[in-house]
């Protein structure tokens, strides 16, 4: 495995990261969660990402379960609060109240003293900025909270952020988390330009496309088993394949094997060449899934296949 630095921190995060999203505590048993995370951890992968909303706190539970026989120190955990997780007026948004609650709530679901990373998981445009910075601010000084994320924020609602937290000396943002894969590049205009001006990291999640860029839909097909075959969660996966984006990702897949790499190793690495982005977030319902994951730290794209792959996207 291989880590970077989060931003300007001095915070270090392996270069695959692993996920709960639609999977632990839902679609996956949980002993073979605790197996794959316990996996991603023996080959290095040190950054763990969940949230309060993942199926209502059990994408947590699990996660923290899993990494529980391991030292504290050694991995970077993070939980993030915007979605509703109530029917009440107050329970959901970025408000001081939903914020402060959520994060102790997580702490107790995970039986954690704090949290490395708190993210907001969204923009909320019902709460002032300087409300949820403050708010944040104040359990980063309880030592509940060490870093500070945002996720899915425009650029200039990352500017407006950095600016208020200068102007108020609260804590800065140092980690964004948008969508970001072959088929979806949109932080790339103005979203990263800004980061790297503020010192912020990317921990960008879908990589992978939600499986799509991992060649298992190849022409269109949707085998049985796959994230695609499943009613609940296979809405992005239809879309993507709707869209008639397969040929390209069909033509991704044979040049990856002419190089005598998968697709997914393709698809990883880069993402992996923005050196803005500190770690791809993956997903993974069994071992054998990350183990193939984490091959991609060791794939370096050379200018020429960089070259090819924007032929084939454009």
């Amino acid at each position: 495995m291989k880590y970077r630095r989060l931003g300007r921190t001095g915070l270090k995060v392996s270069e695959i990261s692993l996920g709960s999203w639609l999977t632990y505590g839902k679609t996956v048993e949980d002993d073979t969660a605790v197996r794959t995370i316990r996996r991603a951890y023996e080959l290095g992968i040190n950054s763990f990402d969940s949230a309060n909303v993942y199926e209502r706190g059990e994408g947590e539970r699990v996660m923290a379960e899993a990494l529980r026989v391991f030292p504290r120190e050694s991995y970077v955990i993070t939980t993030k609060a915007f979605w509703p997780m109530g029917d009440g007026p107050n329970d959901r948004g970025l408000s001081r109240k939903h914020v402060f609650e959520q994060l102790h709530a997580s702490l107790k679901r995970m039986d954690l003293d704090y949290v490395d990373i708190f993210y907001c998981h969204r923009y909320d445009p019902e709460t002032p900025v300087d409300e949820t910075l403050r708010t944040i601010d104040d359990l980063v000084r309880q030592g509940k909270v060490l870093y500070v994320g945002v996720s899915q924020w425009t650029a200039a609602q990352i500017e407006e952020a950095v600016r208020i937290a200068d102007r108020y000396l609260l804590d800065r943002i140092v980690v964004n988390q948008p969508v970001y894969n072959l088929l979806n590049r949109y932080i790339e205009p103005e979203i990263i330009p800004v980061c790297e001006k503020h010192g912020i990291g990317q921990i960008v999640f879908s990589p992978l496309a939600q499986g799509v860029l991992t060649g298992k839909y190849r022409g269109g097909r949707i085998p049985e088993g796959t994230r695609g075959a499943n009613p609940e969660i296979n809405q992005w996966v239809k879309e993507l394949i709707d869209s008639g984006v397969i040929e390209k990702v069909d033509a991704l897949q044979d040049l990856a094997g002419e190089a005598g790499i998968s697709l997914v190793e393709l698809a990883l690495a880069w993402v992996l060449r923005q050196p803005n982005v500190a770690s791809a977030l993956v997903g993974a319902s069994r071992p054998d899934q990350i183990e193939a994951n984490v091959k991609a730290v060791e794939v370096e794209l050379s200018q020429d296949m960089l070259e090819k792959i924007e032929e084939i996207l454009a």
